[in-house]
């Protein structure tokens, strides 16, 4: 991005060469100039005021004016500058889409600073749009050129655009080597003496070496959004030979080798890394220390140690409320809301909602969904626009409802919210159970179901917005795409069921993408997983609050989707068999009880349909090692397939075939492990012996709590409950790697 070198070449540019302009005026330019550049910033405005007398209708004196004022206040007065850049920017009757001329490149400049300022303000779409006119007319001011393309490039990397930010930083590299050429020939004439040539060409130099350690960052950064490790590899040796173990080079390093699995070598380059030396946010606008905890609790979410990785980000949320506090108390009044009061450069420093997400989704993984939904619900109120975040709510909700999961462990029903009253004592103590609409209204009871609590009906309405968030289903469109595969942000785990695909860092025109901040956005295979994913937990959700039209319509739907899971396929059928039977339409439930239907129980789209247009061997696939099945989820085809017969059973009881309904049971009942067999299966087998007359043997069955009299039954999981949809694990996004932040450019 531009620095303060820049700034001043180009004061001196306009201010001293313009045509029209006398001796007495140049003068005091070039005088407010070497003030400003010194420091003097009182100074610098005497000499501006008297510039201002002498030419009253020049804008360019205004702005330089503007600009001094607010360096002279610290770069705290962000508002007040903005607010003068506009005005002058309305009285030049200028627009950033009338920008069709060479005549308007002489507001270059003034373009220029309203896109920095956006820029630290957040507004990134406003400032590509400025930055992407000036890149128009960068030839005829290539001193200016290497400020607009830094400021693009890292605007395009936070848009999560790493293919644009590689083609401008080539663009860059092709002025850096045309303007050193030329001042290593022609430029050291113009100097007066051989020991100033030799100074300035030095200084030169310097300016070029950083230029180009700059770019080898920013590259780096771009390889590893794009997940294109083979050539962020040869990237990262001319980091490390330009910039050495500096912070930014070492958290860098750090990132690639999260990418490709080596965790314990991740942390080890981040430990190494001595953040003490870097300059504090004031200065740099970045919380090193918070971007160090952050990514710690990103290497361990990704090795399964969700605890000690929860611990790290707590440990980066106290160290970002740290940074906060030294900002003063405007960072979370109302002086943040006007931005003053505050470093312009510190405008980026807070990372609270992030870090809020990372905790929220980290919580959720180690089983404390209250929680989870306290740190979410104040996530959305930022990224409300992210589909997958709204998902993520649901879950915690979904999550508090289901019972506490040492009952699942043990394979005992789950009691909460079941048993409404116990009326009487000894023999004649009787448990009144509750009705299934009336098991979840324990957080709604009395209010609307829109008050964001972590109940079913709150749940709903939060899948509800996923859905509306994400774009219409093209059914025609079942091809996959080759080489335009998911692409998650830097140190992000996906699940298969939401992100099955591989990213190699190509493209293919007419991929859209749909934002996720604080996620990179999602390409076409994300939506439809995350689809998959969306409509499988509101079919549970539906069921939950007793809508069986609306469950049906969800199952329905999730069934006809082109690329399924096979475990979200399971979880459809058994949906839609639940809510057919509740509609009183037990030849259609039947229909999807048939074992058939289950010919695969893996979280992911089959492997034929992965990786296809990828380099194999340019992305080593992340795993987190946290990741397991949940013990009332079927381990294997054969015991989904028991699963269904289960209910399959069921479902012939209910129309009074109990002879096919007990085939179905012990069919079942041999083809899993004892401990595999839910109390739900007992209780039937009871039942079918009651209705056939042996009363002895259901007493039996009762007794021995075994539904075979030749088996041993354990107690196990829940399995003719509904089964839930699997979490899907989401990426928590490391801060980006430390960069130079822009300066606003002085006329």
């Amino acid at each position: 991005m531009a620095e303060t070198g820049s700034d001043a070449g180009d004061m001196k540019h306009d201010s001293v060469s313009s045509p029209g302009i006398s001796d007495q005026e140049k003068e005091m330019a070039t005088n407010a100039f070497e003030a400003f550049k010194a420091g003097s910033h009182d100074e610098s405005l005497k000499h501006l005021d008297s510039l201002q007398e002498l030419n009253k209708e020049d804008y360019k004196v205004t702005m330089n004016k503007a600009i001094t004022e607010f360096y002279k206040s610290g770069q705290t007065t962000t508002s007040t500058l903005k607010q003068t850049l506009i005005t002058l920017k309305n009285q030049m009757h200028t627009a950033v889409d009338d920008i069709d001329g060479l005549d308007d490149v002489e507001n270059s400049i003034l373009n220029y600073n309203q896109a920095v300022i956006h820029y630290h303000m957040r507004q990134y779409s406003e400032s590509i749009s400025i930055g992407e006119k000036l890149y128009q007319f960068l030839e005829p001011f290539e001193k200016f050129a290497q400020a607009v393309c830094f400021l693009l490039v890292d605007l395009y990397l936070l848009t999560f655009q790493p293919e644009k930010a590689l083609h401008l930083l080539a663009v860059l590299e092709k002025l850096t080597v045309k303007d050193g050429n030329s001042k290593n020939g022609k430029g050291e004439s113009t100097y007066s003496t051989n020991k100033e040539s030799s100074s300035l060409k030095a200084e030169f130099t310097a300016m070029i070496e950083a230029a180009k350690s700059k770019m080898h960052q920013y590259k780096v950064r771009a390889y590893i959004q794009m997940k294109s490790l083979k050539a962020c590899k040869r990237e990262i040796k001319s980091v490390m030979n330009t910039s050495g173990n500096s912070a930014p080079s070492l958290f860098l390093k750090s990132n690639f080798e999260y990418l490709r699995g080596n965790y314990r070598k991740a942390v080890k380059l981040l430990n190494s890394s001595n953040i003490a030396e870097h300059p504090g946010p004031l200065k740099t606008g970045e919380c090193v220390r918070c971007m160090f905890w952050n990514n710690l609790g990103c290497i361990h979410f990704a090795m399964g140690k969700h605890n000690l990785g929860l611990f790290y980000f707590k440990k980066a949320l106290q160290e970002n409320d740290h940074v906060c506090a030294q900002l003063g108390d405007g960072s979370n009044g109302q002086a943040a809301k006007k931005f003053t009061g505050i470093p312009m450069c510190a405008l980026l420093a807070n990372k609270r909602y992030e870090l809020l997400y990372n905790c929220g989704i980290q919580l959720l993984h180690i089983g404390r969904p209250l929680a989870a939904f306290e740190c979410l619900m104040e996530a959305v109120q930022v990224y409300h626009s992210n589909p997958r975040l709204w998902l993520r709510l649901a879950e915690c909700c979904i999550t508090a409802n289901k019972g506490s999961s040492e009952q699942e462990t043990k394979g005992l029903p789950s009691k909460k919210g079941i048993v409404q009253a116990v009326v009487g004592q000894g023999y004649h103590r009787k448990i009144v159970l509750a009705s299934q609409s009336a098991q979840n209204t324990i957080y709604s009871e009395g209010q609307s179901a829109a008050i964001p609590v972590a109940s079913m009906e709150f749940a709903a309405i939060c899948l509800r917005n996923a859905l509306l968030l994400l774009p219409e289903h093209q059914q025609h469109d079942s091809k996959p795409d080759n080489g335009s595969k998911s692409c998650s942000q830097s140190g992000s785990t996906e699940s298969s069921s939401e992100t099955s695909d591989a990213c190699s860092g190509k493209t293919q025109e007419g991929d859209k993408f749909i934002p996720a901040a604080p996620s990179s956005p999602l390409r076409k295979q994300e939506v439809e997983n995350l689809r998959c994913s969306i409509l499988a937990c509101s079919a549970y959700v539906a069921l939950a609050l007793g809508d069986n039209l609306m469950a049906l319509n969800h199952a329905e739907k999730l069934l006809h989707q082109t690329k399924l899971s096979g475990s979200l396929k399971f979880l459809g059928h058994l949906y839609a068999a639940e809510a057919l039977i509740s509609l009183d339409r037990i030849s259609d439930a039947i229909a999807h009880l048939n074992p058939e239907n289950v010919t695969d129980v893996s979280l992911g789209v089959s492997s034929s349909e992965q990786d296809q247009g990828s380099d194999k061997g340019d992305l080593e696939p992340v795993e987190s090692s946290g990741k397991q099945t949940p013990l009332c989820y079927p381990s294997s085809v054969s015991s989904a397939r028991a699963t269904m017969l289960f209910n399959l059973g069921s479902a012939y009881c209910l129309r009074s075939e109990y002879e096919k309904a007990r085939k179905c049971l012990h069919q079942a009942a041999s083809m899993v492990n004892t401990k595999e067999i839910p109390p739900e299966a007992i209780l039937l087998g009871v039942y079918l012996e009651l209705q056939n007359g042996n009363t002895q043997l259901a007493l039996q069955i009762i007794k021995r709590n075994q539904l075979l009299p030749s088996v041993k039954p354990a107690s196990s999981p829940d399995l003719r409950k509904k089964p839930l949809p699997f979490q899907s694990s989401q990426p928590v996004q490391p801060i980006q790697t430390p960069s130079s932040f822009t300066q606003v450019q002085r006329k």
